[in-house]
């Protein structure tokens, strides 16, 4: 078998593992066992936990970033447009590739150099985000009540954050009733962009009005 087939096959059951169990008391054996392969070949591939950890971070966080870059490819779209299929790219990948999400997720409390990589991907995420809402920015008819750059920056790190709050939701249902990527992106549509549209026209709310 290919070095990357049998490689893949290892960081699919690492990832399985670790989402399941959590990166301390994932089984290094358990994993070798799920992925049909011997534990000395797990690490003569990937060297150690660690470095077996820091893949499946690395491969999930590319995967997520490139199905949300592929959602806003349509440049020409309004910006609300172009939010929206982002988001609901977000979400189908995420509720498509539970397991990686929640390695994601559980990558944020490791320590280096485990959380630094969840923070890039959110720091490309972020900038992406940014630049459709400074699209809307520009795009609106009233210049003077325009938000400035660092409120559109702020506006686009809730906007992630609120997403994977969603994801994280999402995904715990399961075993419930869970909801469509469509519908999850409907709902954070339905939260956020009234407002923005208001904002990029130069409504502001204000305390005490």
């Amino acid at each position: 078998m290919p070095r990357e087939v049998r490689e893949q096959q290892m960081l699919d059951a690492a990832t399985a593992g670790f989402a399941r169990h959590g990166y301390q008391s994932a089984s290094m054996d358990d994993i070798a066992e799920a992925a049909g392969v011997s534990k000395p070949l797990v690490y003569l591939y990937l060297k150690s936990k660690e470095e077996l950890f820091l893949a499946c971070i690395k491969r999930e966080a590319a995967g997520l970033l490139e199905a949300v870059r592929e959602g806003t490819l349509e440049r020409n779209a309004p910006a609300d447009r172009q939010l929206w299929n982002g988001l609901c790219a977000f979400f189908a990948h995420t509720y498509a590739h539970p397991d990686g999400t929640a390695v994601l997720f559980r990558a944020r409390t490791q320590g280096e150099p485990f959380a630094a990589e969840v923070e890039g991907m959110r720091v490309q995420m972020t900038a992406l985000v940014t630049e459709l809402l400074a699209q809307s920015a520009r795009a609106a008819e009233c210049e003077a009540g325009r938000p400035a750059e660092r409120e559109v920056t702020g506006l686009a790190h809730a906007l992630v954050g609120a997403a994977e709050s969603l994801a994280e939701w999402g995904i715990g249902r399961a075993g419930e009733d869970p909801p469509s990527a469509k519908e999850t992106a409907a709902t954070l549509m339905n939260f956020c962009w009234v407002g923005l549209g208001d904002l990029m026209n130069g409504a502001r709310w204000r305390p005490g009005q």
